[in-house]
């Protein structure tokens, strides 16, 4: 198995929602199905088919971040400034074409989450960015085409 690397934020969340789901959820929906099983045939009760759909949907995530949580490697992130891009760092970048501002911290595959501004090590983008400084340009291929952005802070 592959290890990945991820940032002890990230373990935490991922190691909470996993708590959630055994302790919490799962004991909800097997309490779901036992009442939908007392209101008789389950050959047609939408009730019980819904929970057992969502029992089945429970059972799987647990299994996907058990998985995610045995292959992950906390990789601890120093603090204070940085000079250059890496595993950890938030930036603050400028899209050169909209000059949109951004700020992304670049995370492990399984904490990553672009609506939060979290982005893979392994994504195109986080690559690029990879060893650059203040002021450099960063040029990658998206999947709309080549885009540039120029890294204005790199912070915690």
């Amino acid at each position: 198995m592959d290890r990945v690397p991820i940032t002890r934020e990230g373990y935490g969340r991922i190691r909470e929602e996993l708590d959630r789901l055994k302790r919490v959820d799962r004991v909800q929906i097997i309490r779901d199905i036992q009442i939908a099983r007392a209101h008789g045939d389950i050959g047609e009760n939408a009730e019980y088919h819904a929970a057992r759909e969502k029992q089945g949907w429970i059972e799987a995530k647990i299994r996907d971040l058990e998985t995610k949580l045995a292959s992950s490697d906390i990789l601890d992130v120093s603090t204070g400034p940085k000079a250059k891009v890496c595993f950890g760092a938030r930036l603050r970048v400028e899209d050169l074409e909209s000059g949109e501002e951004k700020v992304y911290r670049i995370v492990g595959p399984a904490e990553a989450d672009i609506d939060q501004g979290l982005i893979s090590v392994t994504s195109p983008l986080a690559r690029a960015m990879m060893n650059k400084e203040v002021g450099d340009e960063v040029v990658f291929q998206a999947p709309r085409g080549t885009k540039e952005y120029e890294v204005l802070e790199i912070f915690d």
